[in-house]
């Protein structure tokens, strides 16, 4: 990133300077599409996911609609059209199994009335959960939700990207997002993958970079570090490291597990990111741990990180039948491949003496 500072030329511009900034944008997308296995797909650079995800779910004049899970994220959630616009229960249309992961219904409910109106649906999937960690299994969902023809399948790879196997080639995918930050790279810059040809209205109007999809001078500096981060990633992914962090997760987990008798663990027996752990104290509401432990030097979230500033309960576990008194007293706690065991016994030993003063007060 240092690197491409010193490139001062417009990646639009024909001149030797422009050509050298398109060399390193187009570098970082190649780097990109290897890494998330999109080879021969088309690479579309944003601000992030957030951005990435209206591009492809904002719709237009084919009045398409879309279906996402009740465990997406917000920014892909509020893309939903029927209705008044509200996020409809859809319970007729998705279902979860035993260890918490979705189960597709697609039989019924809202999207086979859309069918019958004879309208493009879209149906959205998170790759894996931001708050619990549950992975899904997209291809499994690909058929039912017909993709490849005039419906199409939208996985949010946000947070598997980088962390475990993922490939949009074989993931049952029209489109899918992901993000830099995500991966260790700079925050602000994003992708959306969708298959080369699909149609996309263009939701940023002006030059017609990126392909025509995404008017604006593309941000060079952070586009180069996505594509570096990108590389690394998949390194670190095909040396086995998050192996690693997954181990010490479980003996975070196993840790506490012995000690708090009380705490719920969503997901354990699900496929899970290697590095996510989702637990509850019921009556112990999650920001309150925030901040005790934010005090005590650890960095933990409620609910997801980038809505964690939002006091209230949780969304997604409520989608997946827990109680308010679990939805609203679960907290996230994320693993790096930096993370040591010694960062693990310092986390439970703190966590354990605030839960026991929690205890002390309740009792």
């Amino acid at each position: 990133m240092i690197a491409a500072m010193d490139v001062v030329g417009n990646p639009s511009s024909v001149h030797g300077e422009g050509r050298a900034a398109k060399t390193l944008v187009e570098r970082a997308r190649a780097q990109v599409a290897q890494a998330f296995g999109a080879e021969g797909a088309d690479v579309i650079f944003t601000s992030g996911a957030t951005e990435a995800a209206a591009l492809a779910l904002a719709g237009g004049a084919d009045g398409s609609r879309n279906f996402p899970s009740p465990v997406e994220h917000d920014a892909v959630a509020a893309w939903h059209r029927g209705g008044d616009g509200a996020a409809p229960s859809l319970s007729e249309d998705w279902r979860f199994g035993p260890d918490g992961a979705l189960v597709a219904s697609f039989g019924s409910g809202l999207m086979a009335e859309c069918l019958s109106e004879g309208r493009r649906r879209i149906v959205s999937v998170t790759a894996a959960n931001s708050e619990t960690g549950i992975l899904h299994d997209t291809q499994a969902f690909a058929s039912d939700a017909g993709a490849g023809t005039s419906h199409r399948l939208f996985v949010d790879a946000t947070q598997a990207f980088g962390k475990t196997p993922f490939a949009f080639n074989w993931s049952g995918a029209d489109m899918a997002i992901c993000s830099a930050h995500k991966l260790g790279g700079p925050k602000g810059i994003g992708a959306l993958v969708v298959k080369r040809g699909t149609d996309l209205a263009a939701q940023i109007k002006g030059g017609g970079q990126e392909m025509g999809r995404r008017s604006g001078t593309e941000n060079v500096v952070g586009i180069a570090g996505f594509g570096a981060a990108a590389e690394a990633a998949a390194r670190d992914l095909a040396e086995g490291r998050w192996v690693l962090v997954e181990k010490l997760r479980n003996i975070l987990e196993s840790a506490i597990e012995v000690s708090a008798k009380g705490a719920i663990f969503v997901g354990k027996s699900a496929s899970r990111l290697p590095n996510t752990s989702c637990f509850a104290v019921p009556g112990w509401k999650g920001e309150t741990q925030v901040m005790q432990m934010d005090l005590a030097g650890f960095a933990v979230s409620a609910g997801s990180a980038c809505s964690s500033g939002k006091v209230r309960g949780s969304r997604v576990l409520t989608a997946m039948g827990y109680g308010p008194d679990v939805a609203s007293c679960a907290i996230r706690v994320s693993l790096g491949l930096d993370t040591t065991e010694s960062d693990v016994g310092r986390f439970v030993e703190t966590w354990l003496t605030k839960y026991e003063k929690h205890r002390a007060r309740a009792a």
